[in-house]
């Protein structure tokens, strides 16, 4: 894929590297459609960010990769530019910024953002704003999840006498969730799907694991601390209108009552 630099004559993007995610977004009249969010980034032409803040990392993914990429996709689009050798209409899927907010806005995004959607949401991440990158498992970053997006990796096995088996891992090895139990839906047959990772959310109702879907890009569950974290949140069980109250408390703190009138006098003169 194409990833120009901000100043076009200096060529493309060299050991910069991103994190995000890939959705499949369903958009009316147009079917499926592959984007990549991006939502942090670790280097930038070969030079480590993760010590910068992230609000920092998050500018400067707009700054020097979004917004180049569009300008270059616009100069093809309008005839500027021409070149048989690349069309960003071909492109697998496109690439854009994940857009962030502050904590005042969370009421809107659970109403009115998360229901409209063209994808399916599982909640919020918290990210601090001031935070540098945290490699492997970000202990401080807070998220939040619906109860039915709760969910754990699998392996799903048959033994023997037809005994119904399911694994997670534990030190790189196999661990047997001995009297742990999932459930298919009426029309999947158990035995057609012995060896693969099955994601499952827990089912208060019939006080077990009921399978969401096969997870065929996968070929290892989760780890047993994975399926800890998800328990404890569970058991936890943080609503929708719990989350509100506590983060509309939150708001009320100093630091944030002062970050937030802030953040809306920059807006303010933006639009002057």
């Amino acid at each position: 894929m194409r990833f120009p630099l901000r100043n076009p004559n200096e060529g493309f993007h060299h050991y910069t590297l991103i994190d995000g995610e890939m959705i499949v977004d369903t958009v009316p009249g147009l079917g499926l459609k592959r984007r990549y969010l991006a939502y942090d980034l670790m280097a930038l032409h070969s030079h480590s960010k993760i010590k910068l803040p992230f609000s920092d990392r998050w500018k400067l993914l707009e700054d020097e990769i979004i917004r180049p990429r569009n300008y270059d996709k616009g100069q093809f689009d309008s005839g500027v530019k021409g070149s048989p050798s690349y069309r960003y209409d071909m492109e697998l899927f496109s690439v854009r910024r994940k857009d962030f907010w502050p904590l005042s806005a969370v009421n809107k995004i659970l109403k009115e953002f998360i229901p409209n959607l063209c994808h399916e949401s599982d909640g919020l991440i918290l990210q601090g704003w001031d935070d540098p990158y945290v490699t492997r498992t970000h202990e401080g970053l807070l998220k939040w999840k619906y109860p039915e997006m709760n969910s754990v990796d699998f392996l799903f096995e048959i033994g023997s006498e037809y005994r119904q088996l399911i694994f997670l891992y534990e030190r790189g090895r196999k661990k047997l969730m001995d009297g742990a139990r999932v459930v298919f839906p009426d029309e999947v047959d158990p035995s057609s799907i012995s060896g693969k990772i099955v994601e499952c959310f827990w089912n208060k109702e019939e006080d077990c694991w009921s399978c969401m879907r096969i997870r065929s890009d996968k070929s290892t569950p989760n780890d047993i601390n994975t399926y800890r974290k998800v328990m404890r949140s569970i058991t936890d069980n943080i609503t929708e209108d719990k989350l509100l109250e506590e983060i509309n408390e939150i708001r009320s703190l100093p630091m944030y009552a002062d970050r937030i009138a802030k953040a809306h006098a920059q807006n303010r003169r933006r639009r002057c």
